[in-house]
């Protein structure tokens, strides 16, 4: 696929633009350092549950919010959720 389209009736200040696809989204270098980042989070989430005992919950709310930062930093903040009405 390319990644350049022609001007539209939106769009008459030239007669090519760059258009984000998910192709050209991050190159890869960006796109192993998020995995990385990501990653590692998620392992500290697991991580931290070797130290969960009956006495001592705070392993588990670090887990709790490891995990979900693992998750929601990727798909909400790195994400393309606003890009629904971009074509």
């Amino acid at each position: 696929m390319s990644s350049k389209i022609n001007a539209s009736s939106r769009d008459t200040t030239s007669n090519q633009d760059m258009v984000r696809t998910p192709q050209n989204e991050n190159n890869t270098a960006t796109s192993a350092v998020l995995f990385v980042v990501s990653f590692a989070l998620f392992l500290g989430a697991i991580y931290s549950l070797s130290f969960l005992t009956l006495d001592n919950p705070w392993p588990m709310a670090v887990c709790l919010v490891l995990f979900a930062l693992a998750f929601w930093i990727p798909q909400t903040i790195l994400g393309r959720s606003d890009s629904a009405g971009e074509h």
